[in-house]
This record gives structure tokens, C-alpha cells and sequence, in this order.
């Protein structure tokens, strides 16, 4: 059995995507909070949780998108590179580049690895193909994690 590229460039099948058990439950309350506020977005966040694998905490790849982990990623419609931390909502400053998981560049971002390409809608409903480049360790900062 040969490994799956974690990339969706040309192949149209979307990148897999890894969560880590401790915050899973947050993330699916989050989602079904926005229901009625905003169901475009929690219907996505839903159904990315919904084919996200699973794992326990510790088990989770240093190179996947994680809560607390800051991410630098490209759009490839402009080349233009970003790093931001993907956070819970009441730990999101734009400021500091701390971006709301959910949003929708937050959705696109949670649970994919170094290197996989997602296409993702912008607010303004322009569609766009990131792909991240590098992931960097969790921050240490209070806010960031579930609990």
C-alpha cells in the first residue's frame, strides 16, 4: 500500500486532516454553537471534524495545524506568505495574528500537514488554494488550548 500525499493540488480530493482528541470536543461544540449565527461556517467546520482522524494529544504530528501552533501558509493565487496561530475564539487578536478557528482561513487550516493544498472560500466568497508551508511548535500561552 503506497502513502497518500497529504496534497490535493490536481487530484481533487481534499487533504486529509488530523485533530487531536483534546480538543475535539471544544471544536464540535464551537461548530454546533454557530449554527443559527452562522451556519455556513459551522457546516464546514462540522464536516472537516467529520473526516478528521482522530488521535490522542501526544500522538499528534509536530508538522500538522494544530490550536496554538503557528502556521505559515501561501495562497497561491497571489504567492503571498502568512503565519498565523490558529486559536479559540476568545484568544483570537488579529493583531497578533492570532486567527479564530473558527473563520473561515481557520477552518481551511486546522488539521493539515506541511506541504497539502486546500482550496478554502473566502468571507468576501472568492475561492483561493493555500498551502502550508511550515508548522511551528505550540505556543506555551495561556488562552490557546481547550480546558
Amino acid at each position: 500500500m503506497t502513502e497518500q500525499r497529504p496534497t490535493s493540488r490536481g487530484t481533487g480530493r481534499r487533504p486529509r486532516v488530523v485533530i487531536a482528541d483534546d480538543c475535539l470536543d471544544k471544536l464540535e461544540a464551537l461548530a454546533e454553537g454557530a449554527i443559527h449565527r452562522n451556519p455556513d461556517l459551522a457546516d464546514r467546520l462540522l464536516g472537516e471534524l467529520g473526516r478528521a482522524r482522530i488521535v490522542a494529544a501526544a500522538k499528534l504530528p509536530a508538522n500538522v495545524v494544530a490550536i496554538g501552533r503557528a502556521v505559515t501558509y501561501r495562497d497561491e493565487s497571489t504567492g503571498q506568505e502568512k503565519t498565523v496561530t490558529p486559536v479559540f475564539p476568545e484568544a483570537a487578536d488579529i493583531s497578533r495574528a492570532r486567527v479564530s478557528v473558527l473563520t473561515p482561513i481557520g477552518i481551511a487550516l486546522i488539521g493539515l500537514a506541511e506541504g497539502a493544498s486546500l482550496p478554502w472560500d473566502t468571507r468576501d466568497g472568492k475561492r483561493r488554494v493555500l498551502t502550508v508551508l511550515r508548522v511551528a511548535p505550540q505556543e506555551a500561552t495561556e488562552g490557546l488550548e481547550a480546558g
